[in-house]
This record gives structure tokens, C-alpha cells and sequence, in this order.
């Protein structure tokens, strides 16, 4: 265990210092954009267009909060753009069937959870690269989606609660929101406060060192994928219930924005570096560009280009930084 102590402790007072700088700028940078498209267009600020925000977020941020635990592990999953898509096709069929939300929920979560723990199985049973591995998951939930259905599931069941759970608000405070908060702040607590929490840094950190103190890494991988697929099944049921329906599109290049505001936030994809704060001001920072592309009347097809663009330099800041832990 001493061991596990010596290795992975320094690393992380180091990059604690590069996260605190590096959150400091993002910051900064989101309040320039705030600035600078409340200027150019005035109604940035409208109730109706920050709500909008809010909820273009939840929806990131609920899932980003699982592969910010799946990325510190260093090991990412592809393949949730593919499973949200296939997650609201099934959860909308359900409940078309039962008439339960209930049985509509449990199904997506059962679902997407199994696409994790898949997931997770093929990296640490199988020792496949999780870069290839969830590529092939995408691409097997692209096609399989397509023979469950071959076209959008619509609401037949017509649950007003169903219909909450991606419109409906508690308080002044969208639901989605809400639930994107709690998510959130699990997850920051399981990463700060407790033993697993420090487990999943040390295993990005020093995979060799946590192996050697006794700690079964393959269960603790195992846990960020499939924390990530249960993340996926509330954010597709959520982005379902604003559409109204399941549709087998719906997450494409959904992957993208995730990781690129899990890496602009600071977590390494070499692992062992990561916080959900840096992680909530990436998600605000890509959907703040977003939307002000949209009213700012700008071609929207720069909505796919912007995460590309972030995910070049937010990994060449990651070397950076990781050069700097090495020094």
C-alpha cells in the first residue's frame, strides 16, 4: 500500500496545482464568451435561451460526470453517442408496451448498464485496447438500433410524467437540471471523499503500483464503465422525452462533445488527473459556442467542428501538462 501512497501522491499534488490554473482559464474564457455573445446578440441573456443552455448541458454534463470517472482510470467509451440513441428507442418501446415509467426507466438503465459492463469485460477480460473496443460497440449499437427499429419510436402512451422528465421543472429549476446537479455532485464526492474515489485516480496514475498493493483494478474499470452506460440510460431517457420520441439518430456525435469537455476540463486521458468542476465548465464552454452559433445565425454544422477543433488542443494541453508533471 505504501507503495500505491508514494507513486500516485505526488502526481496528484502537481496536477491539482495545473487543474486549479487550468479551471481558472476556462473560466475566464466563459465569461468572455458570455460577454461577448450577450453583446452581439442581446437575447443570449432572454429567460427562454438560458433555460435552453441549462438543458443542452444537463444532458452533456450527466453523462460527461461518468467518463470523467471512466477517463481518470485512463480508458474512454466511444460508444455512448450509439447507446443513447438505442437507450431511448428502447425505453420509448417500453412504455409504449406498459404504460409504466417505471418499467420504461429500469429498462433503459438495465440496458445501458449492460453496454458498459460489455464494455467494461471486452478492456479487462480481454485486454482489448478501450479506444477499439468501444469503437466496436458503437458500431454494433449503430446497426442494431437500425433492426430494432427502422424508424423513430413515437409516444403512443402519452405519460404526463414521461413528458416531466425532460420539459418539466422543479421550482424555477428545469428537471433535467436537477438531476444533471445530483449526478454531478455524487460523483464529485465519490472522486473526493471517499477510498474509491482515490482508487480510480491511482489506477490512472500507476496501474502497476495498485496491482501490487492488492487492489483488484479490473472491478474498479469495470465500475467507471458501467457507471458511464447508467449515466447514459437517464441522458437518453431525458433527451427521448424532449424529442417525444426514440430516435435512432439521435446521438450522433454526442461522443464527441463529451470527451471533448471532459478533456477541456483537464482530465488526462493518461489518467490519474481529473475534476467534475473542470469538467462542468468544459460542458458550459462548448454549449455556450453552441448556442451562440445558433443566434448568432451562424452555419450550425460549426456545432461539429467546434469539439474537434477542442479535442486537438485540449489533448496537446494534456501533454503539456504531463510534461510538466514530469519535470
Amino acid at each position: 500500500m505504501s507503495e500505491l501512497t508514494q507513486s500516485s501522491a505526488p502526481r496528484r499534488f502537481i496536477g491539482g496545482q495545473l487543474l486549479g490554473s487550468s479551471q481558472l482559464v476556462l473560466g475566464v474564457i466563459l465569461a468572455v464568451l458570455c460577454i461577448a455573445i450577450s453583446i452581439a446578440a442581446p437575447q443570449f441573456y432572454s429567460e427562454a435561451n438560458i433555460i435552453a443552455i441549462l438543458r443542452q448541458c444537463a444532458l452533456v454534463l450527466i453523462v460527461a460526470s461518468g467518463m470523467t470517472m471512466l477517463i481518470i482510470t485512463a480508458e474512454v467509451d466511444l460508444s455512448v453517442g450509439a447507446s443513447l440513441a438505442f437507450v431511448g428507442c428502447i425505453g420509448m418501446a417500453v412504455l409504449n408496451s406498459t404504460h409504466s415509467l417505471t418499467l420504461g426507466l429500469l429498462t433503459a438503465l438495465a440496458f445501458s448498464g449492460a453496454v458498459g459492463l460489455f464494455n467494461g469485460l471486452v478492456v479487462t477480460s480481454l485486454k482489448v485496447n478501450s479506444l477499439i473496443a468501444t469503437i466496436g460497440t458503437m458500431m454494433m449499437l449503430q446497426g442494431g438500433v437500425y433492426l430494432f427499429t427502422r424508424e423513430a419510436v413515437q409516444n403512443h402512451h402519452r405519460l404526463a410524467s414521461f413528458t416531466d422528465l425532460g420539459a418539466g421543472y422543479l421550482g424555477a429549476i428545469p428537471l433535467p437540471v436537477v438531476v444533471a446537479a445530483l449526478i454531478v455532485a455524487l460523483a464529485a464526492a465519490t472522486l473526493r471523499f471517499t477510498t474509491l474515489g482515490r482508487y480510480l485516480y491511482a489506477v490512472g496514475a500507476n496501474e502497476r503500483a495498485v496491482r501490487l498493493s492488492g487492489v483488484r483494478l479490473q472491478r474498479l474499470k469495470l465500475f467507471a464503465f458501467v457507471v458511464t452506460g447508467l449515466c447514459v440510460g437517464v441522458a437518453g431517457m431525458i433527451l427521448s422525452s424532449l424529442m417525444n420520441a426514440g430516435q435512432p439518430t439521435a446521438g450522433r456525435g454526442f461522443e464527441l462533445t463529451v470527451i471533448a469537455a471532459v478533456i477541456l476540463g483537464g482530465t488526462s486521458l493518461l489518467g490519474g488527473r481529473g475534476s467534475l468542476l473542470g469538467t462542468l465548465l468544459g460542458v458550459l464552454v462548448l454549449k455556450v459556442i453552441d448556442n451562440g452559433i445558433i443566434i448568432l445565425g451562424w452555419n450550425q454544422d460549426l456545432q461539429m467542428v467546434v469539439p474537434g477543433i477542442v479535442i486537438i488542443l485540449a489533448t496537446y494541453l494534456d501533454i503539456v501538462r504531463n510534461r510538466a508533471n514530469v519535470g
